[in-house]
């Protein structure tokens, strides 16, 4: 509305409402394998963002007329859950769901060798429990890792941020309050080890000036967010090889 007195984002000292600073991520915890009837599973805290992946496949596509004779489908189901957020959404698809959904399929499609599986599916469902800015990106970060967890062949592991703009300042990792009154946000996905970006939007006014800054901002706050991946799961490869041995 006009008239309206703009948000105050940023500190007289540049610190955030959260207490960050410009390129500081939010604590970030991943987690994998926690179900044991999906193919590969994952849980990732990126703030207050709590989302949960299950993968299922490679496995035979139904019904028959998706199926793709030289390679696998890639499937993604995006949604949260009513209790997700401080209003009570509708238990069904919203839009917006079906919208992500589509974007994050797109954002890790490009990682799979899916032409190693044809006549098949790979299934990505994406269950929001709770949302406070960035789930999209968050949810890419970690349904690639649950892919990983499910055996399926990647050429890299898929990690993602998004850059925002707060009172004319860019930003890294926007939290829910600075994405509603921000003046912009850009999610950006890459497989980092082959420097491949596979997602790239933008929402609001970035000068090209503003755009070379943010993605070099986005490819070192996606660097740490790899290395996390990768430390993940190889805990959870671990706990696998541990709980071998002592079974033999």
């Amino acid at each position: 509305m006009s008239g309206e007195k703009p948000v105050k984002l940023l500190d007289e000292k540049g610190i955030r409402t959260d207490g960050r600073k410009p390129n500081e991520l939010r604590p970030l915890k991943i987690q994998v394998g926690l179900l044991k009837n999906a193919d590969g599973s994952a849980y990732i805290e990126l703030g207050r963002n709590k989302i949960i992946v299950a993968v299922y496949g490679p496995r035979e596509a139904h019904p028959r007329h998706v199926v793709i004779p030289d390679r696998a489908i890639v499937r993604c189901r995006y949604h949260m859950a009513p209790f997700s957020v401080d209003e009570r959404k509708s238990p069904g698809f919203s839009r917006r769901e079906i919208e992500l959904s589509k974007v994050i399929r797109e954002a890790l499609e490009p990682a799979i060798f899916i032409e190693e599986f044809p006549r098949t599916a790979i299934d990505i469902f994406i269950e929001v429990l709770e949302a406070d800015g960035g789930t999209r990106t968050a949810s890419i970060t970690a349904a690639s890792v649950a892919l990983a967890d499910a055996g399926i062949p990647l050429k890299d592991l898929v990690a993602a941020t998004a850059i925002g703009k707060i009172n004319g300042q860019l930003v890294i990792d926007l939290n829910g309050l600075e994405d509603q009154y921000g003046e912009g946000d850009m999610p950006i996905a890459m497989m980092p080890s082959l420097g491949q970006i596979t997602l790239l939007q933008a929402d609001g006014r970035f000068s090209g000036e503003e755009f070379e800054e943010g993605l070099k901002m986005a490819i070192n706050a996606i660097k740490k967010i790899y290395r996390i991946q990768k430390e993940a799961l190889k805990k959870r490869y671990l706990e696998i090889s541990k709980e071998v041995l002592e079974s033999e």
